[in-house]
């Protein structure tokens, strides 16, 4: 989470939840099991800055710095901007993501690292560039985290043991301090998402969707909230109502795969198939692997409207990306029936 820049780091968790209800996997992080031990991780990203806003020249490099969430000073990398940052054999726990310019430090992103097998999670970073107000004469430009939220020292220690009890599968007792919390602060955003995700993990899915749009009410341009409220609602079949989070979301992080997904899924659910294809083929560019399933649902559009052949090759790509999927023969099949040239 972060500070004046526009940084748009997601901070991911993962939490044991039934596959019905898989609505809060969150934006930047994609974990690959590799061999079976508890560390030795990498984590990574892509480092991007949006420097469209801004006349002159963004600085030629950045330093992104590494601590445990105890303060404890693990690393430090120079990058340039739309570049890529690796730290390799990360163990278990939870971490703070710092980016520095010229020792100034302007965006915080605190990520969960957990994993029984050796994995690569990633947590890409976006900042945006912009001019300095006109009362600012030391510098020319400067930087914010859009959704970095300050709270008091009493309310920072609270929500980081809420964290920790989450990720150890033990919502009652987050959403207890998630609580007391926004009772005492009814501004701080992500205590009102967190404690979304404890009512989602317990099941309580009213008290999940109250929560998280109280967060977009005081953040309406958080993605994180917008996107499990509009998996909230597809979950629960509520179609219509899912377009505006998840359109606000697509605005927000139009770089999204996730949300563009979910958007184009929403419209072919609605039988808007001409606005559904858009998003889900922008989906696919943005996370080939990840949103491989976006190939079946333009498949099954083409195959509705009759167009066998462009139906066929998504799923020829689906197949590419997917090759021990279930149905497998049965899709060849269809293939061999209307690939044609």
């Amino acid at each position: 989470m972060n500070r004046a820049l526009n940084c748009r780091g997601i901070r991911p968790t993962s939490r044991a939840i039934t596959p019905a209800l898989l609505v809060f996997v969150f934006l930047l992080i994609h974990a690959v099991p590799a061999a079976a031990q508890a560390g030795g991780h990498t984590l990574l990203g892509d480092f991007k800055v949006d420097e469209k806003n801004v006349d002159s020249v963004v600085p030629l490099s950045f330093d992104v710095l590494l601590y445990t969430e105890g303060g404890l000073f693990l690393g430090r990398q120079t990058v340039t901007a739309n570049s890529r940052y690796r730290f390799l054999n990360v163990a278990n726990g939870r971490y703070d993501i710092v980016v520095e310019v010229e020792g100034l430090e302007v965006a915080r992103i605190r990520v969960s690292v957990q994993s029984a097998f050796k994995t690569d999670f990633r947590q890409d970073i976006y900042l945006e560039w912009k001019a300095a107000a006109p009362n600012r004469p030391a510098k020319a430009q400067t930087v914010s985290a859009a959704d970095f939220y300050d709270r008091p020292d009493r309310n920072k220690s609270l929500f980081e043991r809420a964290q920790r009890l989450l990720d150890n599968s033990q919502p009652i007792e987050a959403a207890s301090l998630f609580n007391e919390i926004v009772k005492t602060d009814h501004k701080d955003f992500q205590a009102w998402t967190e404690l979304g995700t404890t009512h989602l993990v317990r099941g309580d899915i009213a008290e999940a969707e109250r929560a998280y749009r109280r967060a977009i009410e005081e953040r309406p341009d958080f993605v994180l909230a917008l996107l499990n409220l509009g998996r909230i609602l597809i979950n629960d079949k509520r179609f219509p109502e899912a377009l505006e989070p998840l359109r606000r979301a697509t605005q927000v992080r139009p770089d999204s795969a996730d949300a563009h997904f979910l958007l184009g899924k929403t419209y072919l659910k609605l039988k808007q198939g001409s606005k559904a294809v858009p998003h889900l083929n922008e989906a696919v560019r943005l996370s080939p692997k990840d949103k491989a399933e976006a190939h079946l649902l333009l498949a099954s559009l083409y195959d509705a409207a009759g167009v066998k052949r462009s139906a066929a090759i998504e799923y020829e790509k689906f197949l590419t990306k997917r090759p021990d999927y279930p149905d497998r023969k049965k899709l060849q099949d269809y293939i061999s029936q209307h690939r044609k040239p």
